[in-house]
C-alpha cells in the first residue's frame, strides 16, 4: 500500500470539463480561470497535499484498463491539430507515479478487472496536461493516467471508480477530465446554447446534485438528447469513475459552469465522501 507523505486522506474526487485545447492559452475563458483558481477557492493548500495525481482522460481509449508508468519527468503529448504554434511549445513535466501505477494495476485486478496493461513510453495527453497545468502549474506533483474503455459501458467505469476508492486514503487526487457534452459536430460560434445541449446538461446537474448516480449510469436510457451530447462516449466515462471513486453516499456538487461554442460545457463537479 501507497502511503501519503503526510498521513493525510483525501475525501474529494473531480470531473473537471477541459474542453476546447484552447484552455491552455485563451485567457478569455472562464473555464481557465476557474482552474487557475483551483487551489486557492476548491481544494485550497490548506486541504492534504496530494501525494501523486491520478488522471482518467477521454482521449487515452483502450480496450482494457491501461496506466502510464513512467519514470521521470513526463512528456507532453499534443494530440490535437491546427491550432496556434504556441500551443505545441507548452511543457508540462510533471514526474511520472510508478507506484502510483502499479497500486491502480493492483486494485483493480483485486475488484475484478482480470486484465490490466501497463504502458511505459507514454506521457500526458492534453486532457491530463492542459487542466493540470491550470490547477497546479508548478508541475511538481506525480501524475499517472488511467485509461477509459468505450467498448464498455458506464456502470463498468463507476465500478472501476469504486475500486480506485482506497487510493484517497492514500493521498491520492483523482481527477476525472473530459466534458459534460461533447459533440464536436455541433459546435457553433454563437452566443445561444443550444437546447438539446442546455437539456442534457440540466438534467445530469438535477441527478448528481439529488445523488441520482444510478441514473447517471443509465444516462442513455435517462438522459434527453444522451447520443446527440454524447455520441461517443469518450469524454464522459471518466464523470463516472470520478462517481464511483468518491463513493455512493458522496454529495455532489458543481464547482464551475460556463459554455463554449453554443455546446460544449463546461460544468465540473466535486464528489466529497462522508467518511
Amino acid at each position: 500500500m501507497m502511503t501519503t507523505m503526510n498521513g493525510m486522506k483525501i475525501q474529494d474526487t473531480f470531473y473537471i470539463s477541459h474542453g476546447s485545447p484552447t484552455l491552455s492559452i485563451d485567457e478569455t475563458m472562464p473555464a481557465r480561470h476557474f482552474l487557475q483558481s483551483f487551489q486557492q477557492k476548491v481544494y485550497p493548500a490548506t486541504a492534504p497535499r496530494p501525494s501523486s495525481i491520478l488522471v482518467i482522460s477521454g482521449h487515452w481509449e483502450t480496450t482494457y484498463p491501461t496506466v502510464n508508468v513512467v519514470d521521470g519527468p513526463s512528456d507532453t503529448i499534443y494530440d490535437f491539430y491546427g491550432f496556434p504554434k504556441k500551443m505545441y511549445q507548452l511543457k508540462y513535466p510533471a514526474p511520472g507515479a510508478p507506484k502510483l501505477a502499479n497500486r491502480v494495476k493492483e486494485l483493480l485486478m483485486s475488484s475484478g478487472f482480470k486484465r490490466v496493461d501497463q504502458e511505459k513510453k507514454r506521457g500526458l495527453d492534453h486532457g491530463a496536461w492542459v487542466p493540470l497545468m491550470l490547477m497546479y502549474p508548478e508541475a511538481d506533483i506525480p501524475v499517472c493516467q488511467l485509461s477509459v474503455q468505450t467498448n464498455q459501458d458506464a456502470t463498468y467505469h463507476y465500478n472501476m471508480g469504486k475500486a480506485l476508492a482506497p487510493l484517497k486514503d492514500e493521498g491520492v487526487l483523482i481527477v476525472g477530465s473530459g466534458a459534460t457534452t461533447h459533440n464536436l459536430k455541433m459546435l457553433r460560434n454563437t452566443p445561444t446554447v443550444q437546447p438539446w445541449a442546455h437539456e442534457f446538461d440540466m438534467w445530469l446537474k438535477e441527478a448528481l446534485i439529488e445523488g441520482r448516480y444510478e441514473d447517471v449510469n443509465e444516462y442513455k436510457e435517462k438522459a434527453p438528447h444522451a447520443t446527440v451530447a454524447h455520441p461517443w462516449p469518450d469524454h464522459f466515462y471518466p464523470l463516472h469513475v470520478a462517481i464511483g471513486a468518491g463513493g455512493a453516499d458522496s454529495k455532489a456538487e458543481l464547482i464551475h459552469h460556463s459554455w463554449g461554442l453554443s455546446s460544449l460545457s463546461y460544468a465540473s463537479y466535486k464528489f466529497t465522501s462522508s467518511v
